[in-house]
């Protein structure tokens, strides 16, 4: 049974859009078409529900999810186990991140482990943060950079603690302050990241029992939220690190109180890691620690 069509599958239905799976996966929309025809025509039944709402699995997809996942667990297992049992040595480690990351932290990271083990490949892969931790169970990563979700089972490496901030229009009137209060969010309409930014998100807005506004399918990605503030159409929250480097035409207060989303390395069991994956998270901690000014 193909690994790759029962992936691109569940990867439809996180996203609800057959386009965005397409764009994450590397296919093109008719490829992945075709591709979900060919699924629903081995097992000879509908999997999916294809409207103009965008992409949901039908009941007998439901079902059968669960079994999928461990599917794919048990696959990514069975890949591991036959290099194990080859006696190659490992080669490439697998990564998966915010593209947050990917851009600020992984090319020096990649950079210099490489000077330091110029035989080993790094393989990237970007992507939210369900998708970042379910590649990390079913074993199609080796770890993964992303916010820590304490309902995930994993061993943690922390990195660093991203500054949530308040992102607001340019005329909005902050009257000076330094700090933007977290009940203000309760009296506005809100813009909701996506690529799962909302799980970081919503727990600060639980922690201080405020429920903004949110605006419906507005789930976009972090520049088109950017856009969307900076022409009035509401507030949002991001972090530092999302904002770095950017120059849009945007306020962007510190929280009050201050709220961040706990940066890091999942692992499935770091004691159990290869030497090289070890050597590659020591060097993610002394680099993004050097980044940011922290002094071990």
């Amino acid at each position: 049974m193909e690994t790759k069509k029962w992936e691109a599958m569940v990867t439809a239905v996180e996203l609800g859009s057959f386009t965005r799976a397409a764009q994450r996966l590397g296919l093109t929309q008719s490829g992945l078409t075709h591709m979900m025809n060919a699924l629903e025509k081995e097992t000879g039944f509908p999997l999916l529900v294809r409207d103009r709402s965008g992409v949901r699995l039908t009941a007998a997809g439901e079902r059968l999810l669960p079994v999928v996942h461990e599917f794919l667990q048990s696959a990514g297992r069975l890949e591991e186990q036959i290099a194990a049992q080859s006696g190659h040595r490992r080669e490439s480690i697998r990564v998966a991140a915010y593209s947050s990351v990917c851009m600020h932290w992984l090319p020096t990271i990649v950079q210099q482990f490489r000077w330091a083990w110029p035989d080993v490949s790094v393989d990237i892969r970007m992507g939210s943060v369900q998708e970042i931790y379910r590649w990390l169970q079913e074993g199609t990563v080796d770890l993964s950079f992303a916010s820590r979700q304490d309902k995930e089972r994993c061993d943690w490496v922390p990195l660093w603690d991203d500054p949530l901030l308040a992102i607001l229009p340019p005329d909005y009137p902050s009257l000076g302050r330094e700090r933007f209060p977290v009940a203000e969010f309760g009296r506005k309409e809100f813009l909701m990241p996506s690529l799962g930014f909302d799980l970081d998100i919503l727990g600060v807005f639980e922690a201080q029992g405020i429920q903004p506004d949110i605006r419906s399918n507005t789930a976009v990605e972090d520049a088109a939220i950017l856009s969307m503030v900076e022409h009035g159409l509401g507030v949002s929250i991001l972090s530092q690190l999302v904002l770095q480097g950017r120059q849009d035409n945007v306020q962007a207060l510190p929280l009050d109180p201050p709220a961040w989303r706990h940066m890091g390395v999942a692992i499935r069991s770091l004691a159990e890691a290869p030497p090289v994956i070890r050597e590659f998270i020591d060097y993610s901690k002394r680099i993004v620690g050097a980044l940011h000014g922290r002094k071990d």
